[in-house]
Parts: C-alpha cells; structure tokens; sequence
C-alpha cells in the first residue's frame, strides 16, 4: 500500500506497544500510525478461525503504510485494489492522535467500515482521520475485518462471525494499548456506517464486545440479520461455485482471492434462490451477521430492548433518501414501472398488508417514490430508527438524527442518499469515491455543514452528547441536517407508522 511522507522539519513519533515500539509519521501536525497488526495473520492454520492474539516483536516497527485489505468482491474495483496490496496480515489498525503520549486522555473514535460485508478496507481514501482528530481533539482509529465468506461465510468447521470475531479483537487491541498514543481507553466511541453500523449494532448484542466501548454511534444501519441455515445455504452455494462442501477441510485449499470470485458469482443469480432464500435474494445480499445464539445470541433490536448494553449512549441516524443511489446503480433512476414498484411493496413491506400501509401511507407517490422509500425503509430507515425504539425500551439513551441535505454531486440527482454522510463526517470531501456526492470544489455550504456533524461527532465521543436532545417515543426530537440544522419532530412519520409493529426479526429460509 503507499508510504506516506512524514512533515520535513516535524520528528516522527514514537509509541511502544504491548507487541513492541512503532514509528509512525506527523501529518498536518497530526501523529499518524498505520498498518499496524492487532491479530495475528487469518491464514494457513489460522484461516478461517477467530482472531488469535498477535506476537510482540524486537525492533522498531516501521508503521507508515496501510496494511493489505482482506479478499475482497468486486464491486466498486476493491478486488483490483486488494490484488494490489500483496501479504496476508489482513487485520491491521490504524491510529491518527494530535497529542501521541500516555497523559493526553483523549476521547477515541473507532471506525468500523460499510461495504454490505463483501467489501470494504481502512485504507480508502475516505476514511482519512487527519482531519477529524485534529479538528475535533480526538485518537481516531481505523481497521480492517474479515469480509465475504473468510468473514461471514457459515460453514462447517469454523466459528460464525468471524468478521465481527475480528472487530471484538480489534478494540481488545484499542483496549490494551491506546493510552499510548494518547487516547482513554475508557472514552472509546465505535462508530461505522451501513454495514459499518450494522456491525455496530451487533456489537451491542454481543457479550464478548461488552466493556470495550461505552458510546455507539450507527450510521444507516444495515438492517439484515441471517438465521444460521440461511447463511449455510448461501455459502454451501458458494462453494459449490468451486465444485466444493462448505466445510474448512475443503475451502481451506483455495487460494483466499478466488472465495470473492465465487461470492460475486452466487451473488449476481441470487434470484435462483428467491424462492428459499427469500428477501436477502431479492436485494442480492449474500453475507450478513449471523445470529448464530452465541457469538450474536439474538437480533440487536431484541438485545437492546431486553436491556443488552444499557449503559452505552447510542448516536443513530440515516441519510433521507437512502435508496436513491442504488436505484442509479442499477440504472432506473426515473423509470421504474408500476409493476416494479408493486413487487417491491409486496416483498419488503412489513407483514401481509405491506403494500395497503405504503399505499395508505403515501397516496400521492407515484411508482419510483414508493420504490424507493420501501427499500430505503427495509434497509436501512427504519431498522436505524427502531433500534433507537429499542434502544429506549430496554433503558438506554439515544440520539437520532436524518441527514437530509440534498448533495450536489452528479447534477444533485441523488439526493440526500446512502453514503453522503461519510464524507461530511471525516471531513474529506474531495477524496475518494464518496467525494463525487460533494461535487467538484466543495462548497461553503458543504464545508459548513461537515464542520457541523464533525463537532457534534466528536462532542458525543468526549461528552455522551451531540447537542440535541434523547429520542423518545412521545415527542420524537430528531437531529434534521440539510443547509440550516434544526431540531424537528422525526420527519419520516408515515414510514414510521407503517413498521411500528415489525420486529426485525433474522432473515430466515422463508425469507419473511
């Protein structure tokens, strides 16, 4: 991966570790660390096995380069960019700290990436902290989990949740060793965004994430969860597509860069299965946490409200038109069919009266308005909103927020969509893939608007605050972005009506 330059006239900064000392860079006068493993390499006899603790070493370990990103999909050209990256020390951290020392006590925020749990590495662009710690006084701290069937594949042989198994191992790391570059271990924020937050979320459900972090924040929560014979059947296809048992003894003697290619291929004929594997077939999503009744024992949603994490303030939140960029992706931006919109209101609206709800609900909306919002529902909206619900039902305190501002990127024809909230977030508007939502020299407006939910990030990280008020169930106070914040009533009333009885239960073989 590439080097970055230190500052000419600035000393590189030095920490040691629980596994030995490391040299990182100084970046706008920021301490920069990258690269560094917090597990021991997930191959050979350690492949498809949970994390093991990673071995300390003699010397000065050289940490100024991304660590190579775990096999990746293909989507949005994260295989090529894995292929470039070469060695198999998948699990790496990343730390930026303005004041590297053990006395800073400074509050810590941990990233956990999205990239629907086939895709995604802490080395794109996007996920920059330079600006975010030095703006807002706090230790970011960026990794790398399994992705795909490494990470999430449910076969015989090995521990489901792999890939969350890693996010576990990386905050035990976060734990251990963080007041040495400045951070308090006992102020750490996760924070992640789609299936970022998804595994947030599930992190919340999980006792052996319990203790390592006392505030969440959930960025568009990917709202699926699968049963335990739903994953087997998916990746049972998938190795199939390699002519093999889903088992470790066989996957075991594939090279890690071709599982991907087998995964994209079940992926893109999910359709095949629609009829067994239900909903996760019809949104063409091939890996999800598995609530497998020990490492994930039940869904977020019932965790929370049975009282899992109480003490944990919980930030969550979506984008207004989540589905937007999906649509475009799949080029019907503008031309859905009646009939498109009718399948759709009949697969992802809650329960049998589904499609009556949104026709009640939205009377006016023509065919591309309720196929968005049943979709941007599904996924994302209201699996965000609802875990605020449970989140409240079991005693806890949350936070919720809709980031509606229309982005002017590609004409501003998508809206306030899916993935808009990453670059306001870190502050990096004019650098990877997300940018192209901002548009070409970022506005005031734009910059205005990513100071503000920087400052209200990292307020919650130091405080358990950003500024507004709890959510609760009688006035529904949100966090309204778009040009002018305010704070409003929640605005999606009629698709919170329409799910207020749904339970978000795991995806099963019926796919219902």
């Amino acid at each position: 991966m590439t080097v970055f330059a230190s500052e000419p006239s600035a000393p590189r900064p030095e920490v040691r570790t629980a596994a030995g000392a490391l040299r990182g860079s100084r970046e706008a006068g920021v301490a920069v660390f990258r690269g560094i493993p917090f597990a021991e390499p997930p191959v050979g006899s350690l492949r498809f096995a949970a994390p093991q603790p990673v071995r300390g070493r003699d010397g000065v370990r050289e940490a100024v380069s991304y660590g190579p990103p775990p096999p990746q999909g293909g989507h949005f050209g994260m295989a090529a960019l894995a292929r470039e990256a070469a060695g198999d020390d998948w699990l790496t951290v990343n730390v930026w700290s303005p004041d590297p020392g053990p006395g800073a006590g400074l509050p810590v925020m941990v990233w956990i990436h999205g990239g629907a749990y086939t895709i995604g590495m802490s080395g794109l662009p996007e996920y920059d902290g330079g600006r975010l710690a030095r703006d807002g006084g706090v230790v970011v701290v960026t990794f790398n989990y399994r992705v795909g069937l490494e990470g999430f594949g449910q076969f015989e042989g090995a521990p489901a949740n792999r890939g969350l198994l890693d996010q576990v191992a990386a905050l035990e790391w976060v734990r251990d060793n963080i007041r040495a570059f400045g951070g308090d271990p006992d102020r750490v924020t996760v924070f992640g965004q789609s299936a970022g937050a998804g595994s947030v979320a599930a992190l919340l459900a999980m006792p052996r994430a319990a203790g390592l972090f006392g505030r969440a924040v959930a960025q568009s929560v990917q709202g699926t969860y699968f049963s335990p014979e739903l994953a087997a059947g998916i990746a049972a296809a998938c190795a199939a597509e390699l002519g093999l048992r889903p088992t470790v003894a066989d996957l075991s003697t594939v090279a890690p860069a071709r599982l991907p290619e087998a995964g994209d291929a079940v992926g893109a004929k999910m359709n095949q299965w629609a009829d067994r594997w239900g909903r996760a077939a019809h949104r063409s999503i091939p890996f999800s946490p598995v609530v497998d009744g020990d490492t994930l024992p039940v869904t977020p949603w019932q965790a929370l409200a049975d009282g899992a994490a109480r003490d944990v303030v919980l930030l969550v939140g979506h984008t207004r038109d989540e589905q937007r960029l999906f649509t475009a992706l799949d080029g019907l931006l503008g031309e859905v069919t009646q009939e498109q919109a009718t399948t759709a209101l009949q697969l992802f609206g809650p329960g049998r009266d589904g499609t009556r709800r949104y026709l009640d609900g939205f009377p006016a909306a023509g065919p591309d308005e309720l196929y968005e919002l049943v979709h941007s529902d599904w996924l994302f909206r209201m699996p965000s909103l609802y875990l605020a619900h449970a989140r409240a039902a079991g005693g806890g305190r949350a936070h919720v927020y809709e980031l509606a501002w229309p982005a002017p990127g590609m004409g501003g024809a998508l809206g306030a969509c899916h993935g808009l909230d990453v670059p306001l977030v870190f502050g990096n508007l004019d650098r990877g893939q997300p940018a192209v939502l901002i548009g070409e020299n970022p506005s005031p407006e734009a910059e205005a608007l990513s100071a503000r939910m920087r400052a209200d990030w990292t307020a919650f990280a130091a405080h358990g605050d950003p500024g507004w008020p709890a959510y609760d169930t009688g006035q529904r106070l949100v966090q309204l972005y778009d040009i002018r914040p305010v704070v409003t009533a929640y605005p999606e009333e009629a698709s919170r009506l329409i799910w207020q009885e749904h339970a978000f239960p795991a995806l099963s073989l019926t796919g219902r």
